[in-house]
């Protein structure tokens, strides 16, 4: 085959993986998929029809199934296992790790997930609705079960008899520590691998443990996990229960992982895509119901907007000029409000602020306010009244950015507070919520002042 037409093929791996899959020929597909790289597995499986998405994960071995899955986002691989028979569903997911079975199942609505669960090994499906009973943000929802315990009364040769007869399992898991607990499951060390080189066979574990090693709770958050691996560098840490019960081990890669897509998912709350991740490989009335979810909410808030304007509809008749400021006005307050959520969002994720201290936020936001408000105010009314000649309407408009200023940033600063007392999501509510209410008060303190000095202009 010559280089260019090579290359080209590259440039559309769907189209070979479809023309694979169309032979049935599952070693030909096994073949292509080893061949290229994740980014392009995830690619050309995103392009297939979800009749060839189906049929290539009914052609491959579970196994081979699995692969294919870890190469894709979760929310992908969630839709692809979904259309598939809950026995071929379970028997690919048991040959995934633990983590990675709880986020594709969490990703599935719940009767889906059950009918799935209660075809996998007794043993795999109790381990799933363990994971699934846990946040996905927290240390439970975040472990993974791939670790290796021994009793505290073993010895070093006990220990290596163990890693030899299950050398092959073994190998999959991701090993850097051995925890010991008693016989109630309750942690009590840790060895390091190389501790294990040189003592006598005979050694019991107990001797050469590491007492009371680092340990977190299993609801301990994701903000508590990050600062923890912030402060220690280590290659994971044990999670258990209330009564020092061994449960899994979180990974400090799956910390930096749920961050990654939680500062994904808060972005996609921002820009309106209320749900998850949104892919155009998704079914067509899926991805409009996420958009419209927060489009139609959008047409509610801005119509209280623009009611404030239709109450001073005489006011802005009468001075037409008025027009050209109202969306400066609240323009520029919603920026400065913005400014201020930001810093509320940052402080919360950080924990240098409680939801709590409303008045502390409240005074600091509103003396800068103040400040920001005023300067703005004199910038915007200099350019009304050089444009129209008016000393009054530079009064009425720099005096509506000014006031509206301090109450943009004051409940910009309030705002993700009060939502995370609330246990709302402050990242999906705050920035619409602030713009609605800055504009309303932006045209509000405009018109109102307008009428207060109607006969001026």
């Amino acid at each position: 085959m010559e280089p260019v037409e090579l290359e080209r093929e590259l440039q559309k791996p769907w189209e070979e993986l479809s023309t694979q899959i169309n032979t049935d020929d599952r070693q030909q597909v096994v073949a292509f998929l080893d061949s290229i790289t994740p980014a392009d597995t995830a690619l050309a499986v995103s392009r297939l029809n979800a009749e060839e998405q189906n049929r290539l994960l009914t052609l491959l071995s579970p196994e081979e199934a699995a692969e294919v899955i870890e190469d894709i986002s979760d929310a992908q691989g969630a839709d692809l296992i979904e259309v598939i028979q809950p026995e071929l569903a379970a028997a690919i997911l048991e040959e995934l790790g633990s983590d990675h079975v709880a986020d594709l199942l969490g990703e599935l609505d719940e009767d889906d997930a059950n009918a799935i669960i209660d075809k996998m090994a007794p043993e795999e499906a109790e381990e799933a609705r363990q994971f699934l009973a846990y946040e996905p943000d927290t240390a439970g929802g975040l472990m993974v079960s791939e670790y290796l315990d021994f009793l505290s009364d073993q010895t070093v040769q006990d220990v290596l008899d163990e890693l030899q007869a299950n050398r092959e399992k073994y190998a999959e898991y991701d090993v850097q520590y051995l925890y010991v607990t008693d016989e109630d499951n309750r942690l009590q060390g840790v060895l390091r691998m190389r501790d294990l080189l040189f003592p006598k066979r005979t050694t019991k574990l107990t001797t050469l443990m590491i007492s009371n090693p680092y340990r977190v709770n299993v609801n301990d958050s994701l903000d508590d996990l990050h600062n923890f691996f912030e402060e220690h560098n280590l290659f994971g840490v044990p999670v258990v229960d209330d009564d020092s019960r061994l449960l899994g081990i979180v990974l400090p890669e799956a910390v930096e992982e749920e961050k990654s897509n939680q500062s994904t998912d808060q972005f996609l709350g921002f820009s309106g895509i209320i749900g998850g991740e949104e892919f155009r490989s998704m079914p067509l009335l899926s991805r409009s119901g996420r958009r419209l979810s927060w489009l139609s909410l959008n047409i509610v808030l801005n119509i209280l907007a623009a009611s404030v304007i239709a109450f001073y509809q005489d006011t802005l008749a009468a001075v037409i000029a008025l027009a050209v400021f109202l969306p400066m006005v609240s323009d520029m307050s919603g920026c400065s409000g913005n400014q201020a959520v930001a810093v509320s969002m940052r402080e919360l994720s950080l924990g240098l602020v409680r939801p709590t201290e409303l008045l502390r936020v409240l005074a600091k936001e509103a003396s800068l306010g103040v400040i920001n408000g005023v300067a703005l105010g004199v910038l915007l009314g200099g350019v009304a009244y050089f444009w129209k000649g008016n000393a009054f309407l530079g009064l009425v408009v720099g005096g509506a950015l000014a006031v509206n200023t301090v109450v943009a940033v004051s409940l910009g600063g309030l705002i993700p507070l009060l939502l995370k007392r609330a246990k709302l999501d402050p990242a999906l509510v705050s920035s619409p919520l602030l713009t609605t209410v800055t504009d309303m008060c932006g045209f509000f303190f405009v018109l109102s002042f307008a009428s207060l000095v109607l006969d001026k202009f």
